[in-house]
């Protein structure tokens, strides 16, 4: 018995065609869960700066109330202070505040912040306090 090497191969050719083609039940992502993921992860990440930026330079104030400084996480230090938005209160933070149970110092007495770093860590700050 004789066994011609093409019709072998194109039989293995198409069995692995066959093979390739089956699906793993698995389904691909569509857009908007794509979409939503890099929301999600780039949420995440500015959380974690924020966090970063919060422990290394606000943490002293609002840990320990000085000049009137809200608590993270003390939803009635931020429950007013929160219905103006982030913007509001990350441009405050920027820029310097005096109200009236405290006093803000501009990028909280630390010049080298970034307008975003301040924004991310007034982010972090609201989230945990909601």
């Amino acid at each position: 018995m004789k066994i011609t090497l093409k019709p072998l191969l194109y039989s293995v050719f198409c069995g692995l065609l066959l093979l390739a083609s089956c699906s793993s039940g698995e389904v691909s992502p569509n857009k908007e869960e794509l979409t939503e993921s890099k929301k999600e992860a780039a949420e995440e990440q500015r959380l974690a700066e924020g966090k970063a930026i919060y422990e290394s330079n606000c943490a002293g104030c609002h840990n320990s109330d000085v000049a009137g400084s809200p608590t993270p996480g003390d939803k009635a230090d931020w429950k007013d202070r929160m219905a103006q938005g982030v913007e509001v209160m990350a441009k405050k933070s920027i820029q310097g505040f005096e109200g009236k149970k405290g006093v803000m110092q501009p990028r909280g007495g630390n010049s080298t912040l970034s307008d975003q770093e301040v924004t991310n860590a007034v982010f972090y700050m609201v989230r945990i306090s909601q």
